[in-house]
């Protein structure tokens, strides 16, 4: 039986952060995973990320896995791939079976960090090929690059539907709808927007009740339901689809913790059973730890912080940090973690429906909820989206309360104001130029940041937005401008495209369009494809 002092189950972002962090002190640390590759599921992360810089705000979630394992291989982290965990049992012993072998290890402390999985609705002809999970969606597409088919329905509207939306569409896919039972957009609304404005209409209180064609996906029916989830008789809808996308949550994957006997609690805030943690992590079973997902669903940026916080509470009890150093961390993790913990997407408030206004007191789009975009009527409240400025200025159609700063950051000039409290709505200091470098239309993780120039030339405005989209535009390419919902409202020309380095691949395009939709023109679509 070989000894570790601690053992990390899961070579996720909570993992990887919990070993690093235990072997910056000093302490020897092993890391089972049962897939091929460490890194979790941020290798399939192609998004840049919210929160604030200490959150990795605006990297992408592939490029943060690569700077894990790159400070996991300095620091010599052990990370044994093909492990797979069979159990924990007394004395903190583990089972993991490696190359079809059953090796016993035994541990001073374990660190379960195993993660979530998709969940799954039924309904008829549920496993027809070509029904699959979001996850597998992603997996194909920035993994193995296939796309996963070419007319798709996205079953479920939280931050994962609409993220892999987006992907689809950046694949090359169409995506025919985004449905959700619930009555509402359940993710962020600048997901939805940016999924909207490429023209995908959103049905809400929709489900899916039948996947049609046998050997494979060949059309969708999906049907309206009522306050009770039941379809309603009378409101089906055949959809032509080759490929439906499951993305209706994630639940925790705590059965190695019930296994190790640690108290066990259903959490539907946390997303399912989940075992019971002090407030270092630690179960009811002494030296046994949980973080990251399989401790309650959160976002990536939240399991790295709770991998640190677990590993800095177990080298205090090893002697390798003092009480006093491991408190001064343990408020610092906390303080970040709050500030990703707040406003109406916080874990506390998962469920919650009854939001009609955010923390500054604007009302919430209706609209927004409804059908994933904010109307321009409804964006007149919003002072840093609705005010008006000579010259270039930026106009930034952020909506809600979610933690991300990078905007503030991306503007040299100050133009752009959050404050210390990430989760505010942005806001502009309307006294301060704007250079018109598109920094901020760049960096913003929901691309809910324009910039509008009113006397671009007579009868003429421009309007500048992110585009991620391949083939690149070009300057001088024709097309049509495309409202907040995706319809076309004018004829439009590309006036300018910058894509530096520094913009990380989100292209800042520029068009020109009639002066009267130079408030309703966010999109670009070419007359024909290039």
């Amino acid at each position: 039986m070989k000894r570790h002092e601690l053992i990390v189950i899961g070579a996720g972002p909570a993992g990887l952060s919990a070993a690093i962090e235990a072997r910056k002190n000093g302490m020897d640390a092993v890391v089972f995973d049962e897939n091929s590759r460490p890194g979790g599921q941020l290798f399939k992360q192609i998004h840049k990320f919210f929160g604030s810089k200490e959150h990795h705000a605006k990297e992408r979630g592939f490029m943060i896995g690569r700077s894990l394992l790159k400070e996991a291989e300095d620091l010599g982290v052990k990370v044994e791939l093909h492990s797979t965990v069979m159990g924990i049992y007394e004395n903190k012993e583990v089972t993991v079976k490696q190359n079809g072998e059953v090796h016993h290890y035994k541990g001073d402390y374990i660190i379960i960090a195993t993660g979530a999985a998709e969940n799954m609705i039924p309904f008829k002809g549920w496993d027809t090929p070509g029904v699959i999970g979001a996850g597998a969606a992603q997996a194909m597409m920035n993994l193995q690059g296939v796309r996963p088919g070419k007319k798709i329905l996205m079953v479920g509207s939280g931050n994962v539907g609409l993220v892999v939306s987006f992907q689809l569409l950046q694949a090359g896919c169409e995506v025919t709808a985004v449905i959700d039972a619930a009555p509402r957009v359940g993710g962020y609304g600048v997901h939805a927007s940016k999924v909207a404005r490429t023209g995908v209409p959103f049905y809400l209180s929709h489900t899916v009740i039948e996947a049609k064609g046998g050997d494979r996906v060949r059309s969708a029916v999906i049907a309206e339901v009522d306050s009770h989830f039941k379809p309603i008789p009378g409101t089906e809808k055949e959809l032509d689809v080759d490929t439906i996308c499951i993305a209706v949550g994630l639940t925790p994957m705590s059965q190695l913790a019930g296994n190790a006997t640690c108290k066990m609690e259903l959490m539907p805030q946390k997303g399912g059973n989940v075992a019971v943690c002090d407030e270092n992590g630690e179960t009811s079973v002494k030296g046994i730890y949980c973080a990251g997902d399989v401790a309650g669903i959160e976002e990536a940026s939240s399991a790295m912080i709770q991998g640190k916080k677990v590993a800095n509470h177990i080298c205090m009890k090893s002697g390798y940090i003092s009480e006093d150093e491991a408190e001064t961390k343990y408020h610092g993790y906390q303080a970040s973690l709050g500030e990703l913990r707040q406003g109406m997407f916080a874990p506390k408030n998962k469920g919650r429906n009854d939001w009609t206004a955010t923390d500054e007191g604007y009302a919430i789009s209706r609209n927004l909820l409804a059908k994933g975009f904010v109307t321009e009527e409804e964006l007149k409240a919003f002072p840093a989206a609705s005010y008006e400025k000579e010259g270039v200025h930026p106009v930034i159609e952020c909506t809600q309360n979610i933690p991300c700063n990078p905007c503030q950051e991306a503007c040299k000039f100050g133009c752009i104001l959050v404050g210390a409290n990430i989760t505010r709505i942005p806001g502009v200091d309307t006294a301060k130029k704007c250079s018109g470098c598109g920094m901020c239309v760049a960096t913003c993780s929901g691309q809910a940041i324009f910039l509008v120039n009113k006397e671009y030339e007579k009868g003429y405005s421009s309007v500048t937005f992110p585009y991620e989209f391949l083939p690149m535009l070009s300057k001088g390419d024709k097309g049509k401008a495309l409202d907040r919902s995706g319809a076309p409202v004018c004829d439009a020309e590309i006036i300018d495209v910058k894509d530096f380095p520094a913009m990380d691949k989100t292209a800042v395009v520029t068009m020109k369009v009639p002066t009267e939709y130079v408030n309703t023109a966010r999109f670009f679509k070419l007359d024909s494809a290039k």
